[in-house]
């Protein structure tokens, strides 16, 4: 089986559970934006990745798209996010009752 119809099908599996998968990404001083496939817009304070945050303008724009739009991938600033997390707040994650 080529590499290109196994990619094709992971992607279908992604798409049949509903995973959004991002196409590009870009910043402004507070946010971090994220194009998905679906020609959706998310837009998540930067306060949430404190490495991006303090990273130059220049870092933030050296990414790589992972696992077909899966996640985002900063190489010089070893920071990765799954796009699903970018919906849930970390405040609003569930947590073990105690």
């Amino acid at each position: 089986m080529s590499t290109s119809r196994k990619k094709s099908k992971i992607i279908q599996q992604m798409e049949k559970d509903d995973i959004p998968l991002a196409e590009e990404v870009w910043f402004d001083k507070e946010y971090m934006y994220v194009k998905l496939k679906e020609s959706k817009i998310i837009c998540v304070p930067i306060d949430r990745f404190p490495k991006l945050k303090k990273a130059t303008k220049k870092q933030r724009e050296n990414y790589r798209l992972i696992g077909h739009g899966y996640g985002i991938h900063w190489e010089e600033l070893d920071e990765d996010i799954q796009i699903e997390t970018l919906f849930y707040p970390e405040n609003k994650l569930l947590k073990a009752k105690s």
